[in-house]
């Protein structure tokens, strides 16, 4: 079984400036592809598990969204970083549209993508990482097994856990997993 980082995209990955529909307003964080690298060069699968509301808000579509995903992964690739996957939730439970509009398995906190992820790439949670702005996001590492868990800091910060390492940046969270420092 491989290891995997599972990366949010919103504030770890790239500046959240709320529901992002086109790669004019995508903007990558600093040291994030640097982060990326560094953990894919220590043999770590990229998985990205991100919450898309605004496909169920009707703010962009999926279609957009794909657009998007597809720009961020050739970016990426430009700079040596290769993304095994992504996997996004469309739903929201209660500002969605249409069929977007549920109580779903792949909004984290529920760990459904992370579960899909590790069937899908035989992936075992307690050799992983998480690497999340916020509380959803942790708890949906943890859900499944996985052990070391960062929370970017952020406007999100409001829970703080023992268990979970605070970091600045993407980066920050690579160096310390891959070299024990920053």
């Amino acid at each position: 079984m491989g290891k995997a980082a599972f990366l949010d995209r919103d504030g770890v990955i790239n500046r959240d400036t709320a529901y992002i529909a086109d790669w004019s307003e995508f903007e990558f964080l600093p040291g994030a592809i640097e982060g990326m690298r560094l953990l894919q060069d220590a043999g770590y699968e990229l998985i990205v598990v991100t919450n898309q509301s605004g496909i169920a808000r009707g703010i962009f579509s999926e279609s957009d969204y794909q657009t998007l995903t597809e720009k961020m992964k050739a970016s990426l690739a430009e700079h040596g970083v290769v993304l095994t996957e992504v996997y996004f939730c469309p739903h929201h439970p209660t500002e969605g549209q249409g069929s977007y509009l549920m109580t779903c398995e792949c909004r984290k906190p529920a760990p459904g993508m992370l579960k899909q992820a590790m069937a899908d790439h035989s992936i075992d949670p307690a050799g992983s990482l998480m690497i999340g702005d916020k509380a959803s996001d942790i708890e949906a590492g943890r859900r499944v097994g996985v052990v070391s868990l960062y929370r970017v800091r952020s406007d999100y910060d409001d829970v703080e856990d023992s268990d979970v390492v605070s970091v600045s940046s993407l980066l920050e969270a690579a160096q310390l997993e891959v070299t024990g420092r920053v």
